[in-house]
């Protein structure tokens, strides 16, 4: 009895700290998302971007938060499954949501409260059937392709720049790497847990190479999507991805018994449906127009000499020059011949 308590408290600890990475990732992505925007378009999908990015102020403190949010991501998969850390996450899409209403004024309606439930319900259903910790991994071989093959289909997008899709592949790519990297930091977990530091080191890197390319994939959907159309789609490709191949690469064997099946099924179902919810929201869509109106009209002020007029002011001048009387010139004394 004592360690089943024990385990409980464990179990919520985990996701708790799931819960503040997906604070730190929502936060971290839309300050990412402004900067994106603005980089040349040229440079999508290419290393470039990444270096056109870094030298500017707000896309490094957002990246700092997605780097806080994978640390606390780690940390709950110390003490939580990754069928239950992973959906935790689409909490990030209800963070989106907070910060259009407390920062942006936005009214909240029926359509947002509905998904944000659904959400918070759907998650709470992955947890009630998902199996407990492991540390146990599939055979070498069966791991060895599995993730070999989620690694390709993730890099796909990279070879089709020209397909007419090729904004909704990227996003798509970038929900598979991240997932790659979902499972990666759960084997990198279980190895420090064992005190296993070169394996920790093999996952290490390989984590920040698949974290790279889901960064590099994301950065070129932002650069022509809203956040809110990006952020929660990789965010269902890494639930998705994570609940099925949980049981092929992560030892984490979900129960036969049909109503559990059933259960599963259903709970990522509504997190789905939440999420396509808010994504869809008219309150978000504005919350991030507003926010870029914001920002252009901010660098069109900064990038106004001073003295220099504008639209505004240029036509009440005009409008005050016709007002105004014409000038009579200075008449000359009579008799004299006008100068020369």
């Amino acid at each position: 009895m004592v360690a089943s308590g024990s385990s409980s408290v464990v179990l919520v600890l985990g996701v708790l700290a799931a819960l503040g990475a997906a604070v730190l990732y929502s936060v971290g992505v839309a300050l990412q998302s402004i900067e994106a925007r603005e980089a040349p378009s040229e440079d999508s999908l290419r290393l470039s971007l990444l270096r056109w990015l870094v030298t500017r102020r707000r896309w490094l403190i957002g990246s700092a938060c997605v780097a806080g949010g994978w640390l606390m991501q780690a940390a709950a998969l110390l003490s939580a499954p990754i069928t239950i850390v992973q959906p935790a996450l689409a909490i990030s899409v209800v963070v989106l949501l907070l910060i259009s209403m407390c920062f942006f004024g936005e009214t909240v309606g029926a359509r947002e409260v509905t998904g944000a439930v659904a959400i918070v319900g759907g998650v709470f259903g992955l947890v009630l059937v998902s199996p407990g910790q492991s540390d146990a991994h599939a055979q070498p071989v069966v791991l060895a392709v599995g993730m070999t093959a989620l690694g390709a289909v993730a890099l796909a997008p990279y070879a089709r720049r020209g397909h007419h899709r090729f904004g909704g592949l990227v996003v798509f790519s970038a929900g598979l790497a991240y997932a790659w990297t979902g499972f990666s930091t759960k084997f990198l977990a279980d190895a420090v847990s064992r005190g296993a530091w070169l394996i920790v080191l093999v996952w290490l890197g390989a984590t920040v190479v698949a974290g790279g390319a889901g960064l590099l994939s994301e950065m070129t959907a932002l650069q022509s999507r809203s956040v809110i159309r990006v952020f929660p789609v990789v965010l269902v490709v890494q639930i998705v991805v994570s609940v099925l191949l949980a049981p092929l690469l992560a030892g984490e064997s979900i129960s036969p018994n049909p109503l559990m099946l059933a259960t599963l099924a259903i709970s990522l179902a509504v997190v789905a449906f939440g999420t396509h919810s808010l994504t869809s929201s008219r309150c978000l869509e504005s919350a991030i127009a507003t926010g870029e109106r914001a920002e252009e009209e901010a660098g069109s002020r900064a990038a106004k000499p001073e003295g220099d007029p504008g639209p505004a002011e240029a036509q009440d001048r005009v409008r005050g020059n016709r007002d105004r009387p014409p000038r009579t010139p200075p008449s000359r004394p009579a008799g004299r011949a006008p100068l020369r």
